[in-house]
């Protein structure tokens, strides 16, 4: 060993920068980010109605740390005013009624999948994969899984809409797709009711 040189147990000549992380893409983190991204999308509602109450009742920085969950403002930058932050609060309002009825349609997608053979036990002779439970089970299970993913995104594209959304609040710059993409979305929404009602007899 050379001069100079003293030995510590445990070092190595590799870079902390070579050391290997996890990599945060595997499946099971991703999917729990999905679950708690949807998760926070069905809570809009209630956030945008207490964000707006708490606004009208004089308490706007609660409005906007709490509900509306900007965080801090960088230093310097102007608080909102109240008309900003009732708007803020009314198009998540919106977005959480959306997010109310993609929750809902989860529910039937799960009821009508995962536990089928529990919500339907009436005779399975024209029903997908039939005539046995067994089949029809499967069947309804395959089909409800895609349904399950894609609502899982678009709750999760909810979330991350309303952050954008939101961004001035933080004193951050909104995108420009933010608020035609909300506004486009809760259309849609309206639209998938009033067809949804039509329907029913």
């Amino acid at each position: 060993m050379g001069a100079g040189r003293t030995y510590c147990p445990g070092m190595t000549n590799r870079h902390p920068a070579a050391v290997r992380r996890p990599d945060s893409s595997a499946g099971p983190p991703r999917l729990a980010a999905a679950a708690r991204h949807a998760g926070l999308a069905v809570t809009l509602f209630p956030a945008g109605a207490l964000a707006v109450c708490s606004t009208l009742t004089g308490h706007r920085e609660a409005a906007r740390r709490r509900w509306l969950r900007a965080g801090p403002l960088p230093l310097g930058a102007p608080a909102p005013g109240a008309l900003r932050l009732v708007l803020h609060g009314a198009l998540t309002i919106l977005l959480g009624v959306l997010a109310l009825l993609l929750a809902a349609a989860l529910a039937l997608a799960v009821a009508r999948g995962l536990l089928y053979g529990f919500v339907d036990r009436a005779p399975h002779d024209t029903s997908w994969g039939g005539p046995s439970l067994a089949g029809a089970w499967l069947a309804h299970f395959a089909v409800s899984l895609p349904c399950v993913a894609l609502v899982l995104v678009i709750l999760t594209g909810l979330t991350r809409l309303n952050r954008h959304t939101t961004a001035p609040l933080r004193g951050e710059r909104r995108p420009a797709w933010a608020l035609p993409t909300a506004a486009v979305s809760c259309a849609l929404g309206l639209l998938f009711v009033v067809a949804f009602v039509h329907q029913l007899p």
